[in-house]
């Protein structure tokens, strides 16, 4: 395991490499992955714009900045991701604030596509579901914890529309759209900084 994530750490990139690799790809009209529909590449071009928004307006209270300054423990955030997943577009930029916050979390980002072995090791239900958070301790490479691909309110609502009507439908992703706007982040916030044990 610890080859597999030193190789994506290796051809990882940084938050404001990816924000600006999506840009690009938006302007240009096209998208990562190994598909190129054109549905993917208008949700390229909605994510440029959503996390261009989120890095603007996102807020974290004063009290959960406090909890995060107290973590003193050398971490690196893997994020798998694609341009096109939306879920990853309302919490990678939730990820960042935080590292900003807080010196001691290193983000990196790498594409779900170009790494096939690290996705596999870390499904959701068996789905390469993203963004996938590998939260990895600097000193001893070991992998503490992983997170994702959505906050936990999410998941709920997912996991109970999942139940009762088997597939999610366009309607209930625009519902989903709406409760990330609604939640302003702050249900990520919250997971994240449980999982840091602070």
């Amino acid at each position: 395991m610890k080859e597999i994530i030193k190789n994506s750490l290796d051809k990882s990139i940084s938050y404001p490499d990816y924000i600006a690799m999506v840009k690009q790809l938006a302007e240009n009209g096209t998208t990562t992955g190994a598909e190129k529909s054109e549905s993917l590449i208008e949700y390229t071009k909605l994510n440029d714009r959503r996390m261009k928004r989120w890095n603007k307006t996102l807020k974290i209270g004063q009290e959960n900045i406090e909890r995060l300054e107290k973590f003193n423990k050398k971490v690196t955030w893997l994020i798998l991701t694609e341009s096109w997943c939306g879920d990853a577009a309302h919490v990678m930029p939730v990820m960042q604030k935080i590292a900003d916050i807080n010196s001691n979390i290193d983000i990196k980002v790498v594409l779900r596509d170009e790494n096939d072995e690290l996705m596999n090791a870390f499904l959701t239900n068996g789905g390469k579901a993203i963004p996938k958070v590998i939260m990895i301790d600097e000193v001893t490479g070991d992998v503490f914890n992983s997170y994702g691909p959505r906050p936990s309110n999410a998941t709920q609502l997912v996991n109970e529309y999942k139940a009762k009507h088997g597939l999610l439908t366009p309607e209930f992703k625009e519902d989903l759209q709406h409760w990330y706007n609604k939640d302003k982040g702050q249900t990520a916030v919250k997971d994240l900084i449980t999982l840091l044990e602070i």
